[in-house]
């Protein structure tokens, strides 16, 4: 379900809004999609409305 959830913001959010012009384009664009704001500014509630960046930083500072 958590993929599922994924694809449906990504095409929602990036994929419909953006005409791109060739794959290596689109590649690029999906890419800092998920790199520059879906992992380190989107909240999601399976995270305790955390962003995974900011999960993946305390796990750092724990292990």
């Amino acid at each position: 379900a958590c993929i599922e959830s994924f694809h449906a913001i990504l095409k929602k959010e990036e994929v419909y809004h953006t005409q791109y012009t060739d794959y290596s384009a689109a590649k690029l664009a999906i890419f800092q999609f998920i790199e520059g704001w879906y992992n380190r500014n989107r909240i999601h509630s399976s995270l305790g409305y955390q962003t995974p960046q900011a999960i993946e930083d305390q796990m750092k500072k724990t292990a």
